[in-house]
């Protein structure tokens, strides 16, 4: 994944970051997951959760009264923006609610948190301090971490086949007419190669829609370019395989160029910089969405989750390792809006979380990282109820869908509250990669407004949640002890 002069910058920023933590420890938490997984939401809750201290009663360090305070802290990288907390919870609360606005980039936010430490030493020593270092980037930048070590033409390959699969074939139909039209030997042609470049990233946003909720779909910054839309890095495609001589100014060589290029100018330095440093990890994975399109939708998933996780630099870590490779000795992964299902279904997604990441967890808990993983949603948009229907009582979820949402022949208008029995999950979480399954087409998740604002008996602001004490717990609560 790396060559020694990454290796050699990685080393040293950790013995960087090894003497500036010398007096306050730092953990820096990375969060990520696909679009529409919900991280923005995940990280504007855990903030506040652990600001307000009102409504974690599984998080320990908080339970056990031994957490003095949590408070926001200046970032400690002036080179990388703020995550946007206060303008995330407005959104969330306002008159208006709605869900913020997605990751875009990479952002940071620093936590500082008081306790009280459960040791004898703590009692003697008193209050500590620990630094929580939280990092957000849009999981589709880890799908281009493989592409570190692949070859353009086996990169192109690979883009062929999958555009070859039932879920694409079609959706690929214009961007390989293209493509194959293309003579690779030809003298470059800056038009041809945008047009070219735009019908493949046209291919990528169209396989991304609710309708196909595909996720293998690299490279990542096609979807979200930030401040490099337009450049050449930006502006390439696959090709056919080739044989024969390919001229240094011919339309190959240089899409093969710009490939390069941007694993140089882009994924390396992501690599290096960002994710090589990451202490902890949490996956949000967005099963239902995946569920909801078919199985082709999560057969793409799981293959998105693994190629993930095998850039994952995850291990124990050691005095000798803490110093010049930081591992990621602990990854959660969570199925996000649980709240769109009955509790009683929660067991069985949690089942299917379990089986899409089976491979990828073996393979972190071989390396010697622990690994979790459960049904959780970061804000509560509903809540639950029973309705009778035809005799029998169903089990319902009860919120206020957003507006344009569908469902049958209804189309709601984001102010009126419905109940809604989504379905029932299978027992079996294999089957859902199988087409011909009896639950198959009888799912349908509706996305809901966020909650009414809701206050404690304090008066304070209180986001309803499901088991994101857990996932703290998990994450952090052994850094408290």
């Amino acid at each position: 994944m790396s060559n020694w002069a990454d290796e050699t910058l990685i080393a040293l920023d950790n013995v960087v970051d090894n003497v500036q933590n010398i007096f306050t420890p730092t953990l820096r938490l990375g969060v990520t997951g696909l679009s529409r997984a919900g991280k923005t939401v995940f990280i504007t809750s855990l903030i506040h959760q652990l600001i307000e201290g009102n409504n974690l009663p599984l998080f320990k360090p908080l339970a056990n009264g031994r957490v003095i305070g949590i408070k926001l802290a200046p970032s400690p990288n002036q080179g990388i923006p703020r995550f946007a907390y206060e303008e995330h919870l407005a959104a969330l609360t306002g008159n208006d609610r709605h869900w913020p606005t997605s990751t875009r980039q990479i952002s940071e936010l620093r936590l500082t948190v008081k306790y009280q430490s459960a040791t004898w030493m703590g009692n003697i020593t008193g209050p500590q301090e620990v630094h929580i270092d939280i990092v957000d980037y849009p999981g589709e930048w880890l799908l281009d971490l493989p592409l570190i070590n692949k070859s353009y033409a086996q990169w192109s390959m690979q883009a062929f086949e999958n555009a070859s699969e039932p879920a694409r074939r079609d959706i690929a139909r214009g961007w390989k007419t293209l493509a194959n039209a293309v003579k690779p030997s030809a003298e470059f042609d800056e038009a041809d190669a945008q047009k070219l470049s735009s019908a493949f990233k046209a291919y990528l946003s169209d396989c991304r829609e609710d309708t196909h909720a595909l996720s293998a779909l690299p490279p990542g910054r096609f979807l979200m370019p930030g401040d490099l839309e337009g450049s050449p890095a930006l502006s390439f495609a696959p090709l056919p395989p080739q044989s024969g001589a390919k001229p240094n100014t011919s339309f190959y060589a240089t899409m093969e160029k710009r490939y390069e290029a941007y694993k140089h100018l882009v994924v390396r330095p992501f690599f290096r910089d960002h994710f090589a440093r990451i202490d902890r990890q949490i996956v949000l994975v967005d099963t239902l969405s995946a569920l909801n399109a078919g199985p082709a939708a999560v057969k793409d998933l799981q293959s998105a989750i693994a190629e993930i996780l095998s850039c994952f630099r995850a291990g124990s870590n050691n005095i000798f390792s803490a110093l010049f490779s930081t591992r990621i000795d602990k990854i959660l992964f969570a199925s996000t809006k649980a709240d769109h299902l009955h509790h009683t279904s929660h067991n069985q997604l949690e089942m299917i979380l379990n089986h899409l990441v089976a491979n990828a967890a073996k393979d972190a808990q071989f390396k010697g990282a622990a690994t979790s993983s459960l049904a959780l949603s970061s804000v509560r948009a509903t809540r639950e109820g029973q309705v009778e229907h035809e005799g029998e009582m169903l089990e319902t979820i009860i919120g206020t869908p957003q507006t344009g949402e569908s469902l049958s022949d209804k189309t709601y208008d984001g102010k009126k509250e419905i109940a809604l029995f989504p379905g029932e999950l299978p027992d079996k979480p294999e089957s859902v990669f199988d087409p011909d399954a009896s639950h198959i087409g009888q799912l349908k998740f509706l996305r809901f407004r966020p909650p009414a604002t809701q206050t404690d008996t304090n008066g304070h602001l209180k986001l309803p949640h499901i088991r994101l004490d857990r996932a703290i717990q998990f994450l952090i609560g052994d850094k408290l002890q």
